[in-house]
C-alpha cells in the first residue's frame, strides 16, 4: 500500500521550515528494496520530471497489487536548493550557506559500522548483510545533525541505507544520457545502462568527494577490507548516478520515457511484477571514469564548439575554440581546445563564456588517461 511521509529538516533559522516528501510502495521491509531520489542538485529538473512520471507508474502498479518488494521514491530530494534563487537565477548545485556541493561529503559509515559488527559476523553472507544493515540503521538513527544540510543528508541516507538498489537521479549541463556506476558493479549494472539508453557508462572504484551513490556502493568493499578474513560480505547494493541529459531537457515526453525505463528496470530486478519485454541493445560498454577527458578552457573568452554532442572525436582533434575579441593581435583571438582521448563527445556547457581552467566539455574514452588522478568528478 502506498504511504506518504513528510520528514522535516532541522531549521536553518527561526521561522523557517522545510521537509522531504517520501513515497513508499509495497510492504515495508520487503525484499528486494529500491530507493530512488531526484534532483539532489536541485536545478537538475529532468530528474524531477522522470520521478513525477514514475510516481504515476508506481501508483498504477500498487493499485494492481504488482509491487513485489519495497520501492521508496523521493521526488524532490533537496528542498534547500530548490529555494535558492538569486536575481532570477536558480542555483541548486551548491548550498549557499556553506558553499558545499549538495552531492559531496556524505558521511562514510564504514569504520563505525565495522567497529559495531566486529565479532558478530559469521559464515552466512545473507545474515551478515542483515547484521550490517541493522548496525547502519542504528548509526544513522543515533546521529545528531548540526544544521539543515546535515539533517537533509541524514534523512536521505536513512531511507537508502538498507536498499538493494539506490539510484540518484540527476542531469548534466548540456549532455546526452549517461550513467555513473561503481567499478565492482559492472557488468551487473549492464541492464540498467541498456534500459536507460546510456551512451556513456562511467565506472570508478572511488571517484573522490563521497557523492551520494558511492556512500552505498563503496561501503561493502570497505567493510570487506576492514573485517577481512573468511567472513563473507557481498556487494549488497547496486548504486549509481543517472544523468538524464542536460538541464534544458525537461518535457513530458522525455520524463515519461525515462520513467518507463526505470520502471522496466524495477521489473527486471523483481521489485514489480510484469513483463518488461526484451532488453534494449546497449549503446555503450562500461568504461573507466578515469578515461574521460575533461576539456578545459586555457584562457577566458567565448566558447565555440566544433564538435556536436554524440560525435566520436580523436585525440588531437580541436573540439572547441576560445575566442577573445579584445586580443590585440587578430591571429591570437582564437585558442584551440584539443581532446587527448579517442571517444564520444557527450557533455558540454550551455553558457558560452568561459573562465581560464573552467571545464567546457567531456569526452568518454576507453583507456584511463595519465592526467586523470585524484578526484575524478567536477567539484
Amino acid at each position: 500500500m502506498k504511504s506518504v511521509e513528510l520528514k522535516r529538516l532541522k531549521p536553518s533559522s527561526p521561522g523557517t521550515s522545510r521537509h522531504v516528501k517520501i513515497l513508499r510502495y509495497g510492504t515495508p521491509g520487503a525484499a528486494p528494496k529500491a530507493y530512488l531520489q531526484a534532483s539532489l542538485h536541485a536545478d537538475e529538473l529532468p530528474a524531477m520530471m522522470a520521478a513525477h512520471h514514475l510516481e504515476k507508474l508506481l501508483d498504477a502498479a500498487e493499485a494492481r497489487g504488482e509491487i513485489l518488494g519495497e520501492v521508496v521514491l523521493v521526488p524532490v530530494a533537496n528542498p534547500i536548493g530548490l529555494a535558492q534563487i538569486i536575481d532570477g537565477s536558480h542555483l541548486g548545485r551548491y548550498d549557499l550557506a556553506s558553499g558545499e556541493n549538495f552531492n559531496r561529503s556524505f558521511p562514510d559509515l564504514a569504520a563505525l559500522a565495522a567497529d559495531r559488527v566486529a565479532g558478530r559476523l559469521g559464515r552466512d553472507a545473507a545474515e551478515n548483510v542483515r547484521t550490517i544493515r541493522a548496525a547502519l540503521v542504528a548509526l544513522l538513527d543515533e546521529y545528531q545533525p548540526q544544521g539543515e544540510l546535515a539533517s537533509l543528508r541524514q534523512i536521505l541516507m536513512r531511507e537508502a541505507i538498507d536498499a538493494d538498489y539506490v539510484l540518484d537521479l540527476h542531469c548534466d549541463n548540456d549532455a546526452l544520457m549517461h550513467l555513473y556506476l561503481g567499478e565492482a558493479r559492472w557488468p551487473d549494472g549492464a541492464d540498467l545502462s541498456a534500459e536507460l539508453g546510456s551512451v556513456a557508462t562511467l565506472l570508478a572504484a572511488d571517484s573522490g568527494g563521497t557523492p551520494f551513490d558511492e556512500t552505498f556502493s563503496n561501503l561493502w568493499a570497505e567493510l570487506r577490507r576492514r573485517l577481512g578474513g573468511e567472513t563473507p560480505i557481498p556487494d549488497a547494493c547496486l548504486a549509481g548516478t543517472v544523468e538524464f541529459r542536460g538541464q534544458g531537457d525537461v518535457s513530458d515526453a522525455l520524463g515519461a520515457k525515462d520513467a518507463a525505463a526505470l520502471f522496466r528496470f524495477l521489473m527486471r530486478r523483481g521489485l514489480v511484477a510484469g513483463d518488461p519485454g526484451p532488453l534494449p541493445e546497449p549503446l555503450c560498454d562500461g568504461t573507466p571514469l578515469a578515461a574521460v577527458d575533461v576539456l578545459r578552457a586555457p584562457v577566458g573568452g567565448m566558447v565555440v564548439y566544433h564538435a556536436e554532442l554524440g560525435e566520436h572525436v580523436r585525440a588531437g582533434q580541436v573540439v572547441a575554440e576560445i575566442v577573445d575579441p579584445l586580443a590585440e593581435d587578430p591571429a591570437a583571438q582564437r585558442t584551440p581546445v584539443e581532446t587527448i582521448a579517442d571517444g564520444l563527445f557527450f557533455a558540454r556547457k550551455v553558457k558560452r563564456l568561459a573562465r581560464p581552467g573552467q571545464a567546457i566539455g567531456k569526452v568518454a574514452g576507453a583507456v584511463a588517461l595519465p592526467t586523470r588522478t585524484g578526484a575524478l568528478l567536477d567539484p
